[in-house]
């Protein structure tokens, strides 16, 4: 399996997740909110902020926008699609300052690509690698655009079928594109815990061969911690710094508390997860002599006698003959007095 390298961190089998923070648009269109939001994002242990990179004329048609000039919900629409669009896209200076804002900070930047011009934009400063959203898995045009740059695709698989997924994957080696990695995802916000499928990651890795991570619209954390579990490399979370912020998504997004645990809990889960060989470590040898039993005598014995079951009983601590060792003494002769529950040792047996 190839692993991806982004700003020289590996992503893949046997690597420790590597963790996304998705701000996406909820900085809001505000260039403070959305420093704030890197800063907590650093601050919390991700490894990458990532944005989306659209504007008003390359994501959604003007008969769509036509469609949607009003919402009931003003907590998440403050106007019209398009008024909504324009306030939150990036523009190219705004790209700029974000990019050198998170070099200052040492935080990599990533963002989603909608169009050859957005591909470009980004690879002329110098993304690591390049996010492909579910929407555009079959949007084969754009797929071969970003194979020519050459570099690491993440790729979302939200709504698609495995056939479609193998259409992508394949059109992206071909067209020269650098190691690839998928995320399964399900395209609700939130989606029901019924229709999250995580074992699906296991099929995508089996299927692909290629490193599979979760792209994330549950709420809370305990979904992505189990995505971490079943051993995604990668883990992609919507990010804000207050859910109850007026947007389209700070109130599925994860807030600092919340990305701070995936980060920190995660890794411990990585870590826990260990190998498939039996493995017993030595500190854990170790307590065999405190935890373990050995052999005592259930009466007084007496020089002489010999040992009998109904004379004996094992008890803590395991620092003389051990219970899987009884068949070894029982009928040998024993050369001094013994106590009750005195500790027999192999040096009194004759």
């Amino acid at each position: 399996m190839e692993k991806l390298n982004i700003n020289g961190v590996n992503i893949g089998c046997g690597e420790p997740p590597y963790i996304i923070a998705e701000i996406g648009a909820n900085h809001n269109g505000d260039m403070q909110l959305c420093k704030r939001m890197i800063d907590a994002a650093k601050d919390c242990g991700a490894n990458a902020v990532k944005f989306q990179s659209w504007s008003v004329s390359s994501l959604i048609s003007e008969t769509e926008y036509a469609r949607n000039t009003s919402y009931s919900d003003k907590r998440k629409h403050f106007g019209s699609l398009k008024e909504m669009v324009e306030k939150y896209q990036l523009t190219g200076d705004q790209h700029f300052e974000i990019v050198s804002y998170c070099a200052d900070k040492d935080i990599t930047f990533l963002s989603t690509c909608y169009s050859p011009m957005e591909v470009d934009l980004l690879d002329s400063l110098g993304v690591p690698a390049f996010k492909i959203a579910s929407m555009d898995i079959n949007h084969l045009p754009l797929l071969k655009y970003v194979a020519k740059k050459e570099k690491p695709v993440i790729l979302s698989t939200g709504m698609a079928n495995l056939g479609e997924i193998e259409r992508a994957v394949n059109l992206l080696k071909d067209g020269g594109s650098g190691p690839i990695a998928l995320l399964h995802c399900v395209s609700l916000y939130p989606p029901d815990y019924q229709s999250i499928n995580l074992r699906n990651m296991l099929s995508l890795q089996q299927v692909f061969d290629i490193p599979v991570g979760f792209s994330d619209h549950t709420l809370g954390t305990s979904i992505p911690l189990a995505a971490i579990a079943l051993g995604a490399c990668l883990i992609e979370k919507h990010f804000t710094l207050d859910k109850q912020m007026d947007g389209w998504d700070h109130a599925i997004s994860a807030d600092p508390i919340e990305l701070r645990t995936i980060v920190n809990e995660g890794l411990n889960i990585f870590n826990a997860l260990g190998g498939t060989v039996r493995h017993i470590c030595a500190a854990e040898i170790s307590k065999r002599q405190s935890f373990r039993r050995c052999l005592v005598a259930k009466q007084s014995l007496k020089k002489g006698e010999k040992l009998q079951l109904d004379h004996l009983d094992f008890k803590r601590p395991g620092k003389g003959i051990n219970p899987d060792e009884l068949s070894y003494v029982i009928g040998r002769t024993i050369n001094r007095d013994i106590q009750i529950d005195e500790e027999i040792q192999w040096a009194d047996l004759a």
